[in-house]
């Protein structure tokens, strides 16, 4: 890109300009925030078991004993022996996430198709510690919209809630989930790449209320 060289007072006129603009989208990024989280939650009917180190778990375990958890959809399908590289760019920045969410009552965990075996095995090599769950055992990544099957891609489906062609089998997204006291699991928001403002680690606090 070319820029124009300018006076010190056209930069600042330029640049209030600028605030002015950055001003009206924060404003909308507030209203957005509180649409989000004022979205109506759906039961989660469906007995998802996911592999873990610790063993097989139900999405309700899951929640290691918190009111919400946040679910990152990272691509990494049973065939693969690394990760998406795009989604372990993200995975660097998580390790630190179980503090400022545990004091608002939030768990986080990623969830992949791959099974835990290899699971464990990527993330000890990228020296994580962050929760990591295998979904094999269930439907969960083709029911949440982050995996399709093998059949679909090319063809036109349901993506980020709405239609379009799929060009493989596995895709990011980030879901969230709340837990009652009486045990029941709701489905409160998710986000795909075709929304334009997927939520990732540095703004998962905007999804809880």
């Amino acid at each position: 890109m070319q820029h124009d060289i300018v006076s010190g007072a056209q930069w600042l006129a330029a640049r209030q300009a600028l605030l002015a603009e950055e001003k009206k989208l924060a404003e909308l990024r507030a209203r957005i925030i509180e649409q989000r989280r004022g979205l109506p939650w759906t039961a989660v009917d469906k007995a998802y078991a996911f592999d873990t180190p610790a063993g097989r778990q139900t999405l309700a375990e899951l929640f290691c004993g918190r009111g919400r958890l946040i679910v990152y959809h990272f691509m990494f399908a049973p065939e693969w022996r690394d990760g998406c590289p795009g989604c372990s760019q993200l995975g660097n920045h998580l390790d630190r996430l179980d503090e400022p969410l545990a004091r608002h009552n939030a768990t986080f965990t990623a969830v992949s198709r791959a099974p835990i075996d290899s699971i464990e095995d990527y993330r000890r090599r990228r020296g994580w510690r962050f929760r990591w769950v295998s979904s094999q055992p269930s439907g969960f990544s083709y029911d949440f919209q982050a995996a399709y099957r093998p059949e679909q891609v090319g063809q036109e489906v349901v993506y980020g809630f709405e239609r379009t062609r799929m060009d493989r089998e596995d895709v990011p997204g980030t879901s969230v989930f709340a837990l009652s006291a009486a045990g029941e699991v709701f489905h409160t928001y998710s986000a795909y790449t075709n929304g334009g403002d997927m939520p990732l680690s540095l703004t998962y606090l905007s999804l809880l209320d």
